[in-house]
Formats: structure tokens, C-alpha cells, sequence
């Protein structure tokens, strides 16, 4: 007899709802993990010769995946990222990539001039640049399971409507943003014109009430819109003291994924998998053994040199971690 999916999908625990057919969300549940990378992880390609998808593709053939979280930046023109706080210079990871937070305080005279270079890429680009840069991705058999816009506070309306387009050109129906809850309540409309679900990110900082940091803000972001999900980075939260277990828990039907890496606790930098604070393989055997149909996307933020070759040894760690988990037996 043959199941069909949405009744496959009713029989899990804890009732998952059916918001999982969505493309945004992960393929029903199996011994299979659902691995890919945050192209974020790549920036150390973008100064580097080349085009930057072939370079991409290629990376993920080497890592082993066939999923990404496309990394607004990893499209742009390569120039417009040369004053970003998280560039690879000299093939250096940065102080912002190492502790892997933005820096505060006013931003440099560089970076707000290309800001304005970014808005200006942003509006002119043809969407059917963003349809073929999907379809080059689907060709080389690698999903774009999120688009990763930057969506600040300085973003005009047009430039946020812009976004959900392109999401919606490169072939999927998920945004994820590293955000704030002023620009997130400003974008409910957007994601529920355009029928794109939005995935909040946060990242670690804890005296900015504006951020997304704690437990309550998420929650304060959730409840803004019934197009709101979470994408929720393990690395950050542990850092920033709290519960990660406990929260995958509570909120594992809104999650439409989950970024992996490795900080140290107390606000501690980056390490590789294994050497910091965060419970890598403690969520990976939550997410096994309760069959949670979640993507799991590899974030390098350390500094341990060539971008390939740290994700490698980051699915390697996870893929023993993963072989340990018992599978929940619909």
C-alpha cells in the first residue's frame, strides 16, 4: 500500500503539521540526514578568480551536499562585499566571523558607500537572474532551500518586496534574515503577500532588546505572523546561555532549520565542531530520534583556513554523531 505523504506526515510525533509539504521545510522523515551548507561558509571564495556559482556548486560536489541556505552576497558582485565586516581578507577570518556577531557602533565610511551600491544591485538586477542562478543550482542537483536576504532596518519597502521576488525566482518558498523585531514587524505584510515564509535568525546579543537573542524575543517574533518560522542557529544560542534543547523542543514545528557550528559558551568565539560549548550532538540525535524532517545547514565561522575542507570535516563530525541516534519507528 502506498502512503501518501501528508498522511505519512500526520502520523509523527507530536503531530507536525502539514506547513512541512512546503519547500521551505525538510523531505519527510528518514534514516537519511538532510545536511547542506550556509554559503556564508564560502566568503573565503568570493575574492578568489572565477564565477562564483561554478565555485559554489563545485564546493558542495566536494563537501557531499546537495542543499544550500543561499547567502545574499554569494550573488552579488564580489565587490560589494569587500567592506563587509565578515570578508576574508588575506585569507583571515575576521573578529566578526570568529565571535560571529556584527560589530556595533557606527559603520565605516566603506561600508556605508557600499550599502548604497548593494540597494542600487538590488533594484536593477532582473529577477530572470535570480531564475537562472536557480536553475544552474537545480541543474547541478543542489536544492536552494532558503534564500538569506539582508534584511535591515535601512532596507526601503521596495528593496524588502524585492527580496521575497527573488526568493520566489531562485525556486524556493523560504527567506531567512538575520533581523530585528522593529524591520520583522515591518515585513509582515511582505511575507504575506508574497506567500513566502520568513525565518527569523539571532544571533548572540543580549543588550539590544531589538535583537533577535533570547527565548522571548523569538517568541515575540513568532507570534507577529502566521508566515513566521524560525532558523535557529544552535552555535549563538548556546553562547548566549541558554537552553537549546529545550527550545528545539518547544518550537521543533516552526523550525525550518537549524544552523550548526560550534562557540564557546559565555559569548565565546567560534571552534571547531567538538571543541566548543554547543550541543551538536546532542540536537542532531533529538532531530534523528524524533524524526524531525528539519534541514541541517553547516555554518564555518572558525578559523581553520580553506572553507571545503573545514565543512567536510564539520558533515564528517556530524555524520558519526548522526549514526548514533536511534530512528523513530513510525
Amino acid at each position: 500500500m502506498t502512503i501518501a505523504r501528508r498522511d505519512l506526515l500526520s502520523g509523527m510525533a507530536m503531530a507536525v503539521p502539514a506547513l512541512y509539504a512546503s519547500k521551505a521545510f525538510g523531505r519527510p522523515c528518514s534514516a537519511q540526514a538532510q545536511f547542506g551548507v550556509q554559503t556564508y561558509s564560502f566568503r573565503d571564495m568570493l575574492p578568489t578568480e572565477g564565477d562564483m556559482i561554478d565555485k559554489m556548486i563545485v564546493g558542495c560536489r566536494e563537501i557531499g551536499v546537495d542543499m544550500i541556505e543561499l547567502f545574499e552576497p554569494t550573488i552579488e558582485p564580489p565587490a560589494l562585499s569587500s567592506s563587509a565586516p565578515w570578508a576574508v581578507k588575506t585569507g583571515k577570518i575576521t573578529q566578526a566571523s570568529l565571535y560571529g556577531r556584527p560589530p556595533e557602533g557606527p559603520k565605516p565610511e566603506a561600508e556605508l558607500r557600499n550599502r548604497e551600491d548593494i540597494r542600487k544591485w538590488r533594484m536593477e538586477t532582473p529577477l530572470a537572474q535570480f531564475v537562472e542562478i536557480g536553475h544552474r543550482f537545480r541543474s547541478a542537483g543542489i536544492t536552494v532551500q532558503a534564500f538569506n536576504f539582508g534584511l535591515k532596518d535601512d532596507c526601503t519597502d521596495a528593496e524588502v518586496d524585492k527580496g521575497f521576488m527573488v526568493a520566489k525566482a531562485l525556486g524556493t518558498d523560504l527567506m531567512t534574515a538575520s533581523t530585528t523585531l522593529t524591520m520583522a514587524k515591518r515585513t509582515v505584510p511582505f511575507a504575506a503577500r508574497h506567500g513566502i515564509y520568513l525565518g527569523l535568525h539571532g544571533h548572540s546579543n543580549l543588550h539590544d532588546a531589538n535583537q533577535f537573542a533570547t527565548p522571548e524575543s523569538f517568541d515575540e517574533g513568532l507570534a507577529m505572523s502566521p508566515w513566521y518560522r524560525l532558523n535557529f542557529d544552535i552555535g549563538h544560542f548556546a553562547a548566549a546561555g541558554f537552553d537549546t534543547l529545550a527550545f528545539l523542543e518547544k518550537h521543533k514545528s516552526k523550525i525550518v532549520s537549524v544552523h550548526f557550528k560550534d562557540r564557546k559558551k559565555n559569548l565565546g568565539p567560534n571552534e571547531p565542531f567538538g571543541q566548543g560549548d554547543t550541543p551538536i550532538a546532542d540536537v542532531l540525535r533529538y532531530i534523528r530520534s524524533n524524526c524531525l524532517p528539519i534541514p541541517m545547514m553547516l555554518e564555518y565561522e572558525y578559523d581553520g583556513g580553506s572553507s571545503v575542507k573545514a565543512l567536510r570535516e564539520m558533515l564528517q563530525y556530524c555524520h558519526e554523531a548522526w549514526a548514533q541516534a536511534p530512528l523513530h519507528t513510525l
